[in-house]
């Protein structure tokens, strides 16, 4: 699936000169869930980057707000908006704020950063679209350190008791949040087993294998139940000192920094 693989790379790129010159924070957050943005906007989702607004079109919400840069530099690798307008992330007075948002921004459906919502309006996305008999589907990226939140909790047992099967959710499981493991935090095992508990159906899948990804994430008209996809990754991915170290978290790539992580992802600075 050279295609996709090729768009991951260049967004992963694009996080890098984001985060440098806006001088924000995140860049390791955003790696973990380029190849499930790469997978879902190139070969999944029913989206035209011409028309953001269509109906029809399939909801995509980023729960992990933090991680917007991913987002930012997807969208306009797909063709939403101008490339050149990442420069505008965390510039005053650009759109492109740290945290995702939809303000004068094509293809971004909801402003996130307080963790624990991007669920539950997802599911009431879904909901809508079961009254109303429609096919478009609603799928919501979050972070395994957000699934501490009740809020989630509630959207899962409610998403499955109304058998919305238009909803999918996908963790990006890289077990570190702010500051430490998400085990030593507040450990979400048996993670699967609580999901299905909840009439979800549950898939572990490599997060960085987009055949994996895709596999998963095709639509299956028989199924019943909302869609979780456990996605094991790597926080930091793709560049050698930012994988798995929790600093990367908060910290910028700056210096000898930015340009090891840009030879890291086969660019020059």
């Amino acid at each position: 699936m050279p295609d996709t693989v090729q768009f991951a790379q260049n967004v992963r790129r694009n996080i890098i000169h984001m985060t440098h010159r806006g001088n924000s924070s995140h860049v390791a957050s955003a790696l973990s869930i380029t190849d499930i943005l790469a997978v879902l906007y190139k070969k999944i989702m029913r989206i035209d980057p011409q028309q953001p607004n269509w109906e029809e079109r399939d909801r995509f919400i980023l729960s992990k707000g933090h991680a917007g840069a991913a987002v930012y530099a997807t969208l306009a690798e797909r063709g939403f908006f101008d490339p050149k307008r990442l420069e505008e992330h965390c510039k005053n007075g650009g759109y492109l704020s740290g945290h995702v948002s939809h303000k004068n921004v094509p293809g971004v459906e909801l402003s996130t950063g307080s963790l624990g919502h991007g669920l539950s309006v997802g599911a009431g996305i879904a909901y809508a679209t079961k009254i109303e008999n429609g096919t478009e589907r609603t799928f919501v990226l979050m972070s395994d350190g957000e699934c501490g939140e009740g809020s989630n909790w509630e959207a899962i047992l409610f998403a499955g008791h109304h058998q919305l099967n238009r909803l999918v959710a996908v963790i990006d499981y890289n077990k570190l949040q702010s500051l430490g493991s998400v085990a030593s935090t507040l450990n979400l095992e048996p993670l699967k087993q609580k999901l299905e508990a909840f009439a979800w159906t549950a898939l572990e899948v490599d997060g960085h294998n987009h055949e994996e990804l895709a596999r998963a994430l095709t639509d299956h008209p028989t199924r019943t139940q909302p869609l979780c996809i456990i996605a094991h990754t790597t926080k930091g991915k793709g560049v050698s000192f930012m994988e798995n170290q929790v600093l990367w978290h908060y910290r910028s790539p700056q210096n000898a920094d930015y340009t090891q992580a840009l030879k890291d992802l086969g660019a020059a600075s």
